[in-house]
C-alpha cells in the first residue's frame, strides 16, 4: 500500500483533469484546504444597508457580524443565514452554493451564539411575530 495521502483533486492523469474533475475540492469540509473568506470578510458594520436593518445592534455587535464576501463557497452541512433575503431564516448549505452579489450570507460557527439568536431573531419575520405575541 503506498504510503501516499489520497488527493481527490489529483485522481486523474493530468491530460484529462481539469475535464474530468473541473472542480475537484469544491464543498469538501476537509481540515484546512483553500481559503476561508469569512476570516477577513467585511462586517455588518461595514454595510450601510445591512447597519440601517439591525439598526437595534450596537457597533461592537455588527463587527462580529462577517457577511462572506461574493464569490465564497459556502461549506457543505454549516449553517448560514442571508441577511438579504426577504424570509431570511437559518439553513443548512450544499456544496454547491456560492455567495453572489444578491446574498448577505453570515455563517452561524463564526458568529457567539447569543448574538446568533439575537440576529435570527430580529430578522425572521416568524420569530418576530412569535416575540410579539408573547
Amino acid at each position: 500500500m503506498p504510503d501516499e495521502q489520497f488527493r481527490p483533486d489529483l485522481k486523474h492523469p493530468e491530460p484529462w483533469r481539469s475535464d474530468l474533475n473541473p472542480d475537484a475540492l469544491a464543498g469538501q469540509n476537509i481540515g484546512l484546504l483553500g481559503p476561508h473568506p469569512e476570516d477577513d470578510a467585511r462586517t455588518a458594520y461595514d454595510l450601510k444597508d445591512l447597519h440601517r436593518r439591525l439598526s437595534d445592534f450596537d457597533d461592537a455587535d455588527l463587527k462580529s457580524i462577517p457577511v462572506l464576501p461574493v464569490g465564497s463557497r459556502l461549506e457543505q452541512g454549516a449553517t448560514y443565514v442571508d441577511l438579504r433575503a426577504t424570509d431570511c431564516h437559518e439553513f443548512r448549505a450544499l456544496g454547491s452554493m456560492e455567495a453572489g452579489p444578491e446574498h448577505w450570507y453570515v455563517p452561524k460557527a463564526r458568529v457567539d451564539y447569543m448574538l446568533w439568536n439575537r440576529l435570527v431573531r430580529a430578522v425572521s419575520p416568524t420569530r418576530q411575530d412569535h416575540a410579539e405575541n408573547r
